[in-house]
């Protein structure tokens, strides 16, 4: 029997949720659908104070709807409603309204750009968004998937997992160590001429690497509940750390516990404050 139901916000609502948990005055870019869970979604966004002005609402797209059926803390089935083909013109046209709005009234110090291949970052989304950052001078970072990988020119901060690398990249090598990954940074920068890569290592923890300053961080141990949202808390977290220090080392160190904390708990879920901030002080001893 069901003996319990609730509604999360999940995808880059996540990633605003976990912006938020930190403090950080977080608004949420993106489509929904003209629907009944769009209107969910958006109130509970503004529960958890997320700026939702600027978010667009569309007639030909249903809103993101997953439906994870869960017993014994282990996910058994997922039922998915969505839309993911691209914008059409007049969206995408609509959306970077939205972002140029948000720039001059808010003037933000990072931009996320979280990809799911759902359509709404389109290849002319994400390089407009991220000219526009260029021109501002605003830090952006970006959570890529497959299909518009090599997107992301000119971006300050890059955040795939390695598995996205190896496939994007055509790479059969299974090491992982500092000079295969630092060799991989490379050859990203010679494609996107990003200002930093931060290479999640799924159990083996992170990479990063600024010019020539590059270090694997290793994973701590964890007891793994679910790794759902794991990847939206690395990104929020890796931003606002950097936005605010400029220390990848620091940045690194940071989102790594963090991107472990949330892989304890089911389902998506904010990254708990007071939680990063004893497990940071316990395990960070460079700082």
């Amino acid at each position: 029997a069901v003996t319990k139901k609730e509604h999360r916000i999940g995808g880059a609502g996540n990633v605003a949720l976990n912006l938020q948990a930190l403090g950080s005055n977080a608004a949420l870019i993106s489509v929904l659908g003209k629907d009944e869970e769009g209107e969910k979604l958006r109130s509970l966004l503004e529960a958890n104070n997320i700026n939702c002005e600027y978010l667009l609402f569309s007639g030909d797209r249903v809103t993101t709807n997953k439906i994870r059926i869960i017993g014994r803390n282990q996910q058994m089935m997922r039922l998915d409603a969505e839309h993911a083909h691209d914008l059409n013109k007049e969206e995408e046209d609509a959306l970077v309204k939205k972002v140029e709005k948000y720039i001059s009234t808010v003037k933000p110090d990072i931009i996320i750009l979280q990809d799911y291949n759902k359509g709404v970052l389109t290849k002319k989304i994400i390089t407009k968004v991220i000219d526009l950052c260029n021109a501002n001078k605003i830090i952006c970072a970006a959570d890529p998937k497959r299909k518009n990988f090599f997107a992301f020119k000119n971006i300050t901060l890059f955040k795939p997992n390695l598995k996205e690398v190896k496939e994007s990249l055509h790479i059969l090598n299974d090491e992982v160590n500092e000079k295969t990954l630092s060799s991989i940074h490379q050859e990203l920068k010679e494609k996107l001429s990003q200002h930093i890569s931060l290479i999640t290592l799924s159990d083996k923890g992170m990479f990063y690497q600024k010019d020539k300053h590059s270090k694997i961080i290793p994973s701590h141990l964890r007891n793994v509940a679910d790794v759902s949202g794991a990847g939206d808390t690395v990104i929020a977290i890796a931003s606002l750390v950097y936005a605010a220090t400029k220390n990848i080392q620091l940045t690194a160190e940071i989102a790594n516990i963090a991107g472990g904390l949330v892989c304890e708990v089911v389902g998506t879920a904010a990254i708990d404050k007071q939680k990063l901030l004893k497990e940071c002080k316990q395990l960070i001893t460079d700082f």
